[in-house]
């Protein structure tokens, strides 16, 4: 019986190196790429998270700087972030608060670089759509009215298509162009909520023109609703 045993264990034996003589590299080679991949995705999760914390930090800095309105020190936290944490969200949001702070002291030119760069290197459309609007607005501002409706053309997504729309209105109004501006205006009222602060200066401004804007058609009630 043992000798039986012992046959059988070393035809076993005899089937599994010959297994592995035939697919021992590949799994080798399949084992170190599965526990190579596992490595370098922690590894990555790691440098995200530390690079993360290293732009929230320089961000909180940023924060005193824009705070105290020092420019200087806000800029040069900001040439910082952009230069080594570029994709995080904390380096576009530098960018919108540096533009805003050089854009309430005069500072226009350093408002639409900032600007300029998060529409161009965010991935976040909703930044990318903020710093496009606000670009356009100080563009309008500088009476800069046509590079201001091609800004606006860039901006994407319905949540900004009333804001555009309204630009669209004033720029429109500022060219004499009356009935562009009845038609932007009448768009933004369309696409605003009905109890909107906002939608209300939108109704004064078609009114100023002697329009009186249309509510949206509503949709019928579902057959088997309430009556």
């Amino acid at each position: 019986m043992a000798n039986q045993l012992d046959l059988e264990e070393q035809e076993q034996l005899d089937q599994l190196k010959h297994f592995w003589s035939q697919y021992g590299n590949l799994i080798t080679w399949l084992l170190i790429v599965v526990l190579g991949s596992v490595a370098a995705w922690n590894g990555y999760q790691y440098w995200q998270r530390k690079q993360a914390a290293q732009a929230a930090a320089l961000f909180d800095e940023m924060g005193k700087s824009i705070t105290a309105g020092d420019m200087a020190m806000a800029q040069r936290t900001f040439s910082d972030m952009k230069e080594r944490y570029p994709g995080t969200a904390y380096a576009q949001q530098a960018a919108l608060a540096l533009a805003k702070l050089a854009s309430d002291t005069g500072q226009a030119d350093t408002a639409k670089a900032a600007l300029q760069w998060v529409a161009e290197k965010s991935s976040d459309e909703g930044y990318v759509g903020i710093a496009q609007l606000r670009l356009a607005n100080l563009q309008f501002a500088a009476k800069d009215y046509e590079q201001a409706l091609r800004t606006l053309d860039t901006v994407k997504g319905d949540a900004f298509a009333a804001l555009v729309a309204d630009r669209r209105g004033d720029i429109y109004m500022q060219q004499g162009q009356r009935e562009q501006a009845k038609t932007a205006y009448a768009l933004a009222y369309q696409k605003l909520e009905e109890r909107s602060q906002y939608r209300r200066l939108v109704q004064v401004k078609l009114n100023a023109l002697g329009v009186e804007p249309q509510e949206p058609a509503k949709t019928d009630k579902p057959v088997g609703g309430d009556k």
